[in-house]
């Protein structure tokens, strides 16, 4: 239903403003007229009914969602009731396409439909894993308990993603800073050196670092632009084959087997779907369903591939660690956890316990990467400065001794 926007004025003459989902602008004025308000202006969202129209889901960023369910549990806690609690957050909401999927939840919710239900309308919104938590909440009769867990593993996942990046930030930085600075030498400083060396080339004495140097600086003159096309061509190949199933296979087996960077990637991917797993059995999610969610959060298909098989083996009846084992891909100790606590029956407890003690070690080896990463990036950026000076000095000093 499309969002209104309006202003009206109390029984106490006193300006409202807000917003409300309706069939059209009468049933909007019903609603005002409802609520003993008296319009002033009332105009449709045309963004939300062009969008709405279309059937297209409306996309709003992560980040801008988690606080909803925050705020959306506070509310429910404290006695106000489901309906309340959307439109009172969607007043407050300032972003405006979370604002239309609040009003469009809300107007579901009103229709009859759970908050479920209503949330899954909008998956660009809510993703897969929250729908489904909230939806054994509400079964449940734990709604409030549900919006809180899916608030906090939100929130947890978006800050251990920001540390991440922004451990990389500097590194990512510091090659980009290397190759413009050694590309530049190349291109503009270096071929300003031929010609002063052009008698000890025609006389065989220009040392052959030097003239390798030449070389390669005037085929970057010559051919630098037939190059970066060549290298953005092959980059947009690249991308279109990795966007395939094979493709996708391939990028995501070379991940987990790249040297140091796949230990940490293949971690962090193993602490996430611990953590997802654990926290859908938590929420009453039957385990079934909660691998094949819990498989989609691991990004990877080599990992999903190992995951969807466990699945199969729970539904014939067997345990859960033994598939995860025989792949090869999750760590010893974690498959040993996980056997120990399907045993004792206590395995989302442990799962969380096994994440979160994934994500410190993780941690603490990104940590100390990114340290090592740091001065050994600063020190072949100097030892490639050096080769460059040095291959421009030793000319220069022959000819002096010449002299």
């Amino acid at each position: 239903m499309p969002d209104f926007a309006y202003i009206a004025r109390n029984m106490t003459g006193q300006r409202v403003e807000g917003t409300l989902v309706a069939n059209s602008e009468r049933d909007a004025l019903s609603q005002l007229a409802g609520r003993d308000l008296f319009p002033v202006k009332v105009s449709a969202d045309k963004k939300a009914m062009a969008a709405a129209a279309s059937g297209e889901a409306i996309k709003v960023p992560v980040r801008i969602v988690v606080p909803v369910y925050a705020q959306l549990a506070a509310l429910l806690r404290s006695g106000v009731p489901l309906l309340r609690s959307l439109q009172v957050i969607s007043e407050q909401t300032s972003h405006p396409k979370l604002k239309a999927v609040l009003n469009d939840v809300r107007g579901r919710v009103e229709d009859g439909t759970t908050l479920a239900d209503a949330m899954a309308h909008n998956p660009k919104a809510f993703d897969e894993l929250s729908v489904s938590i909230v939806r054994a909440g509400g079964e449940g009769g734990f709604l409030e308990d549900a919006l809180e867990r899916v608030a906090a593993f939100a929130e947890q996942q978006g800050e251990l993603k920001s540390r991440v990046m922004g451990a990389l930030a500097y590194p990512v930085l510091l090659s980009v800073i290397g190759v413009s600075i050694v590309t530049g030498l190349l291109v503009f400083i270096v071929p300003n050196f031929k010609t002063l060396f052009a008698n000890l080339e025609r006389q065989g004495q220009l040392p052959g670092v030097t003239t390798a140097l030449l070389t390669f600086s005037t085929f970057l003159q010559q051919y630098g632009l037939f190059l970066l096309a060549g290298m953005i061509g092959a980059g947009f190949l690249l991308n279109r084959h990795l966007k395939t199933e094979r493709g996708r296979w391939q990028l995501d087996q070379f991940r987990i087997k790249v040297p140091m960077a796949g230990d940490i990637y293949l971690s962090l991917a193993v602490a996430r779907f611990c953590r997802v797993l654990g926290t859908l059995l938590h929420g009453g999610v039957p385990i079934v369903r909660s691998l094949d969610i819990s498989a989609e959060s691991t990004g990877n298909k080599v990992l999903m591939a190992a995951v969807q098989n466990a699945s199969e083996n729970i539904s014939s009846g067997q345990s859960l660690a033994e598939p995860l084992g025989k792949s090869g891909h999750f760590p010893k100790n974690v498959v040993e956890m996980i056997a120990v606590a399907e045993q004792s029956n206590s395995l989302e407890s442990v799962l969380t316990q096994i994440a979160d003690s994934l994500e410190r070690a993780t941690w603490r080896k990104l940590d100390l990467t990114v340290r090592l990463l740091e001065p050994l990036l600063l020190v072949i950026l100097a030892i490639v400065v050096l080769i460059v000076v040095m291959a421009l000095l030793l000319p220069v000093l022959k000819m002096g001794t010449t002299v």
